[in-house]
């Protein structure tokens, strides 16, 4: 990839901002719906637990949680997409629902065992540290916790194989990856993990 397309990208998508983030920004929430949804449902929230939610992006993950889990924090790198998560959830912040926070996965500043269900979609591809994110993520997760991962497998490094490795070798149990087709887009390595 050329250094202009990775930046491009960067900024489209990864840290978005500026034109190309409000362009991302606008393609994510569109993008990423159904498989947002689809992990929330594959999540099986009952309106009790602490729910994580990683790179909410434009916040439509975070509103379908949020409507379903006891609180919801969304841990976001861009200014852009927080701003934009906090729109989406408004309604849902006011009642103490939800709350949007700056973090990564890497580095999500929260509690350890603060969480019950880690969510993630579409941006597992961008962590810079693989491995530290999963360490991270393993941290605040609550013991018998649920991690759910969903990315798209085209722009995945190391593929499904890679990604259900890295997840064990973080120290989750009970690792299952697959392969899920949403009815527009790419198709999505999708993991869930039970951390011991």
């Amino acid at each position: 990839m050329s250094g202009f397309a990775a930046f491009a990208l960067d900024r489209a998508f990864g840290h978005p901002r500026g034109l190309l983030g409000a362009v991302g920004g606008a393609l994510m929430a569109r993008g990423n719906a159904e498989a947002e949804q689809q992990v929330v449902r594959l999540a099986r929230l009952t309106g009790t637990e602490r729910v994580l939610v990683v790179g909410p992006g434009p916040g439509v993950g975070l509103r379908a949680a949020g409507e379903q889990a006891g609180r919801v924090v969304g841990i976001e790198p861009s200014e852009r997409m927080r701003q934009a998560s906090v729109r989406r959830c408004a309604d849902l912040i006011k009642a103490g629902k939800v709350v949007v926070r700056a973090g990564s996965a890497e580095a999500t500043d929260q509690d350890d065992a603060a969480f019950d269900v880690v969510l993630s979609v579409n941006n597992v591809q961008l962590w810079p540290d693989r491995p530290a994110a999963l360490t991270e993520l393993r941290r605040v997760l609550r013991p018998g916790g649920l991690l759910l991962l969903s990315t798209h497998e085209r722009w995945l490094p190391g593929g499904r194989a890679g990604l259900h490795t890295d997840v064990q070798r973080a120290g989750f149990v009970d690792v299952q990856t697959w392969a899920w087709k949403p009815r527009r887009g790419t198709t999505q390595a999708q993991t869930r993990a039970i951390r011991p």
